[in-house]
């Protein structure tokens, strides 16, 4: 004789999954973009062919994990830029407005907030899956 087992149906046991915030997203995002640039800072590459590393103006007063963070934030900002020229390319419409003055106060003063109100335009528009 077989015992059979009762299954309990799935929506019972799994919670219902509240959507991740555009925030907890793009704090994602950096923090991949982070390990990206501590992996590619640690590579070792001939001599000949090291660059010096982009720095921001005021590098000298940011420490070495103040460093990282620039540089993840501006990955990842780099990545929406290419994203949002793709969409762009493919339906040859404007420059959505608003999105224009949020990637200027990012380059201004990059930080994970500036960064969401650059995200919040191109998540209207679904380019963030």
């Amino acid at each position: 004789m077989i015992a059979r087992r009762s299954r309990a149906p799935l929506n019972d046991s799994v919670p219902t999954e509240f959507p991740e915030t555009l925030t907890a997203r793009m704090l994602a995002r950096v923090n991949v973009a982070r390990l990206l640039v501590d992996r590619r800072a640690n590579a070792t590459r001939p001599k000949s062919r090291r660059q010096r590393p982009a720095r921001p103006a005021s590098t000298n007063s940011l420490s070495l994990e103040e460093l990282r963070e620039f540089h993840s934030l501006r990955r990842v900002f780099r990545d929406l830029g290419v994203s949002y020229r793709r969409y762009r390319g493919q339906t040859g419409g404007h420059v959505v407005p608003g999105l224009r003055d949020a990637a200027y106060n990012f380059r201004a003063e990059p930080s994970l907030t500036s960064l969401v109100a650059v995200a919040a335009f191109l998540d209207e528009l679904d380019l963030l899956s």
